[in-house]
């Protein structure tokens, strides 16, 4: 009877084990990820000429902080890794080989500027290491066929570009415009979006067309020389020094233009405030985020969900600040896709799912605007809206624009 039960016993266990097998068989990792962890890698100027979006950074590790207070992502707690390459690319370079050589980070999450990440990509693509949610609205992002480990997140900036186009077409036909954009990628493309949507008129409307270094220490002669091409549309192509240098300028010296301002440096905290309330007002711009400042949002659900989130882990951040929202935002639609990942948590298998967002909604997201993507389109968000600072928020007005991915 003993040696019966001992049998029947061993059996059972035997089973499970046999059972187990198969789900055991299932986890599968790269480097970076176990049983416990997710490790994920990042650059961000915290500091240097575009320091300000350092605050980006800061807000995606509070994020994480979040998360594993919470229990982790699928019960792994996520170590995220972040260094400073002060909007330097072969600062950046070295970096990242940092991150994925030594760190050996499973992916490399929302590395910030248009110079930097073209400076890594081929690198990232070459060890097949996720270059993922780009911080950067260039197109050359979203390129499956030539850069399968490269995906973007904003909408890129020949599409926003284009968006500009149409506003100035409608309302401004006869416009002067006058351009000011950093000399590289992310300038140009903002330049080609713009010239694209105008088509033919973009010969006779654009008056002038000025670029500035990322090192340089002032832009003012640019604003004094824009005045004097006697513009009266200025397409502002800069990151959020610059940006606030412009504005200010363009008010001191009496040049009142219709402002269009780039979406990526349209922070009410990091922009507008430094270049004074009143030289900001009317100026013009995109979005495709709820602005923290806006009353609007007051008593929406995702508003709150977001300042309970800045109260308790985040309680220093700026809370005026466009760039604690966009943080707060790509942090949760990595964290999706790697939920979605469950416990293969393969390099290639992260970018499989992050090409697999379907209708994502997030808290602060701008209502009608949702996340999607596929095998063939690396450009999670591709709507945007018009809207005008008041001298005290940013107010939407029209309707929610789409954009080609591609610009095109």
């Amino acid at each position: 009877m003993q040696v019966t039960k001992r049998m029947l016993l061993a059996s059972i266990a035997g089973f499970a084990i046999a059972a187990a097998g198969p789900a055991l068989a299932q986890k599968k990792y790269d480097p970076g990820a176990s049983d416990t962890e997710i490790k994920i890698g990042n650059t961000n100027p915290y500091s240097g000429p575009a320091s300000a979006y350092g605050l980006i950074g800061k807000t995606i590790d509070a994020y994480f902080k979040k998360v594993n207070a919470e229990g982790g992502i699928n019960g792994r707690k996520v170590n995220f890794i972040s260094y400073d390459d002060g909007y330097s690319p072969p600062k950046a370079v070295e970096q990242v080989r940092k991150l994925v050589e030594s760190d050996e980070v499973l992916l490399v999450f929302q590395p910030l500027g248009t110079p930097s990440n073209t400076a890594i990509q081929k690198y990232m693509n070459s060890k097949k290491v996720p270059q993922l949610f780009v911080a950067t609205g260039a197109t050359k992002w979203g390129d499956p066929k030539n850069f399968p480990w490269t995906m973007g997140w904003q909408p890129t900036y020949q599409a926003e570009g284009q968006i500009y186009a149409k506003y100035i077409m409608k309302n401004h036909p006869n416009a002067k415009i006058g351009i000011l954009y950093q000399n590289d990628d992310y300038g140009k493309d903002y330049v080609k979006g713009l010239k694209d949507g105008l088509g033919e008129k973009a010969k006779t409307m654009i008056v002038s067309e000025l670029p500035y270094e990322p090192a340089d220490p002032t832009v003012d002669s640019q604003i004094v020389s824009l005045k004097g091409s006697g513009a009266d549309v200025f397409f502002n192509v800069t990151t959020p020094k610059f940006a606030a240098q412009a504005i200010k300028k363009a008010h001191e010296i009496g040049w009142k233009p219709v402002h269009l301002l780039n979406n990526v440096s349209n922070s009410v905290g990091s922009v507008l405030k430094p270049a004074g309330f009143e030289a900001s007002k009317d100026v013009l711009s995109t979005g495709y985020l709820k602005d923290p400042t806006d009353p609007t949002w007051n008593d929406d659900a995702g508003k709150k969900e977001w300042l309970a989130f800045m109260d308790k882990y985040f309680p220093d951040g700026d809370k005026t600040s466009s760039f604690t929202v966009y943080g707060y935002t790509v942090a949760q639609t990595l964290a999706q896709a790697l939920k979605q990942a469950g416990d293969n948590l393969t390099r290639e298998n992260v970018m499989k799912q992050a090409a697999s967002l379907k209708g994502l909604k997030l808290p602060m997201l701008l209502p009608g605007i949702e996340i999607n993507t596929s095998a063939t389109d690396f450009y999670p968000i591709e709507q945007m809206q018009m809207q005008k600072f008041t001298g005290e928020r940013w107010e939407l007005f029209g309707e929610v624009i789409s954009g080609g991915g591609g610009g095109s």
